[in-house]
């Protein structure tokens, strides 16, 4: 069995990210760049089915400038067996051009399963996965938070507002992974060698013109400070009058 995860490379969750001087993009200078955490997901669970089944490939795939094979060769390093850089300079591609893009990569493969985390943590957009599914023509199951494969049927749990939905889907299909699927592994000391000789395919890709078009980043306001509007029984009055008037969450 052949799986694919795509990964994506974004900010580490924990840099300050600046505004750039164009007012449309990010800052990238000091910006430590990381695998996307939900795609550490992806690439565990796709590592754990192979190991399941006892034979099959793990092919790992993103698409970005140069700095992106840093990140594929952490998926190496974790276990996957190869891995494809759809080498794209566009600053800011949008999910349909990046859909579009893997699709075209995958169709060649004939994976039986594709993974992605179920969004990445820099514009938390959610949608590569479905879109990626219906260029695929495959099933998708999105936020998954258990998985079970049985045959050429996989059952699945998936995260919705109040509970879990059971699922059940025929592969070849496109999978989106939730926190909590499983626990990531780290890369071993031995898996970091090896991924040094491990094989990182790059094609070119052009993404053609934008279908969407990002106009402007603004951080938010900063917030203003509190205020002590007295002490004790005595400031209640005070205090329902401000939460009422003045915060209208009353």
């Amino acid at each position: 069995m052949l799986q694919v995860v795509c990964i994506k490379q974004v900010p580490d969750t924990e840099t300050r990210v600046k505004v750039a001087a164009d007012g449309r993009t990010l800052d990238p200078t000091s910006v430590t760049m990381i695998l996307n955490p939900y795609d550490e997901f992806a690439v565990e669970q796709a590592l754990r089915v192979k190991e399941q089944a006892g034979t099959g490939e793990v092919v790992a795939v993103s698409l970005g400038g140069a700095g992106v094979q840093t990140t594929l060769r952490n998926a190496l390093a974790m276990g996957a067996d190869r891995a494809i850089h759809l080498r794209a300079e566009a600053a800011v591609p949008d999910a349909l051009a990046i859909a579009k893009a893997l699709a075209d990569a995958i169709k060649s493969l004939d994976a039986s399963i594709v993974w992605l985390g179920k969004q990445a943590v820099d514009d938390d957009g959610a949608q590569v996965g479905p879109m990626l599914a219906t260029l695929l023509g495959r099933p998708c199951v999105s936020v998954v938070a258990k998985f079970e494969l049985s045959g050429t049927i996989a059952k699945v749990e998936r995260e919705i507002e109040g509970g879990r939905e059971l699922v059940q889907a025929p592969l070849p299909a496109v999978f989106t992974t939730d926190k909590g699927l499983n626990e990531p592994r780290y890369a071993s000391l031995k898996g970091i060698m090896a991924a040094k000789k491990k094989v990182i395919e790059e094609r070119t890709v052009e993404l053609g013109p934008p279908h969407l078009e990002r106009l402007a980043f603004e951080l938010p306001p900063p917030r203003a400070g509190g205020r002590i509007v007295g002490e004790g029984v005595a400031a209640v009055p005070e205090l329902i009058r401000a939460l009422r008037e003045e915060a209208k969450v009353l």
